[in-house]
This record gives C-alpha cells, structure tokens and sequence, in this order.
C-alpha cells in the first residue's frame, strides 16, 4: 500500500534544485522567515539568496565557513533591518543549529508579496435585499447571478 506524503516532501523536490541555486539548501528559510525573524520584519524583508565563500574551507567540526544572507528588504527600513542585522543573524544561526549566517547583505528593492485575501466581511441582511432586488428583473439566470456576485463584492467593500 502506498504512503501518503505530506506536501512539503512533494514541494521540496520540485522547488529545490532552484532554492539551491540561490545557495539555499532548502526552502525552509522562505517557509519559515516570519518566524525566524518575526512578523513585523517579514513584512519588510525577504531573504534573496545565501552566498557560500568561495575557498570551501571548514571549521574543527567539519562545518563549512560561515555564509553571506542577501536579503531584500523596502527602502526606509534599510536602516533598521543595518542595526537588526546580528539579531537577525543569530536568529537564523540559532533556527539551523549552527552559524551557517556570518554577514547579512541588504538590497533595497520591492518585495514579491503575495496576495493576502481578507476575510469576507458579513453582509447585512437588508443590504444583502437590496443587491437582490436591484438584480431580480434580470431575465438571463446567469447574468444575474454574476451581476449578484458583483454587487455583494460592491457592498461588502464598501466603508462600514
């Protein structure tokens, strides 16, 4: 009988190979960045890539020399993330169990966000009639039903 993979095993082996180009073993950092960091600085920053020394030299352990973290981060909290940075990077050594992280390097530019969806908000019920009504004439079902839609979508995001 075959095993149910959990989807994070599924998704590692497609996105991989592209995590490590940018010298990320994983994309575990990615997954994990608001909590290595904390949300308020994930919402302004976003690691790039992990640059690796060029001479692989290895410490007493066998571990290899501590990496530089490329992060991109928007431009006025530039500043702050420069005086954050060794929290930063002792927060992320701390994650992986070693000091994999010896510099962070800062890029000002626009994160790549994706959408986060708000919550419907609930409909008054005589708000809801209204949109009902403005429709109810309309012989074509679904016309109706889109122009439905689009009128609860109106309403709902409408001020309060």
């Amino acid at each position: 009988m075959a095993r149910v993979k959990p989807l994070s095993e599924l998704i590692e082996g497609c996105i991989g190979p592209a995590f490590a180009a940018q010298g990320f073993a994983s994309s575990d950092i990615l997954a994990v960045w608001p909590d290595i960091v904390g949300a308020r600085l994930a919402d302004a920053c976003q690691p790039v890539k992990l640059e690796w020394p060029r001479r692989a030299r290895r410490d007493a352990e066998g571990r290899p020399e501590p990496g530089t973290l490329v992060v991109r981060v928007e431009g006025a909290f530039a500043l702050e993330l420069q005086h954050l940075a060794p929290i930063v990077i002792q927060r992320v050594n701390a994650h992986y169990g070693w000091a994999c992280i010896g510099k962070i390097v800062l890029r000002q530019d626009r994160l790549h966000r994706t959408a986060r969806r708000q919550p419907p908000r609930a409909l008054d019920p005589a708000r809801r009639g209204e949109v009902a009504l403005a429709v109810a004439r309309i012989e074509e079902d679904r016309l109706r039903d889109a122009l439905d839609r689009l009128g609860v979508a109106v309403v709902a995001a409408g001020p309060r």
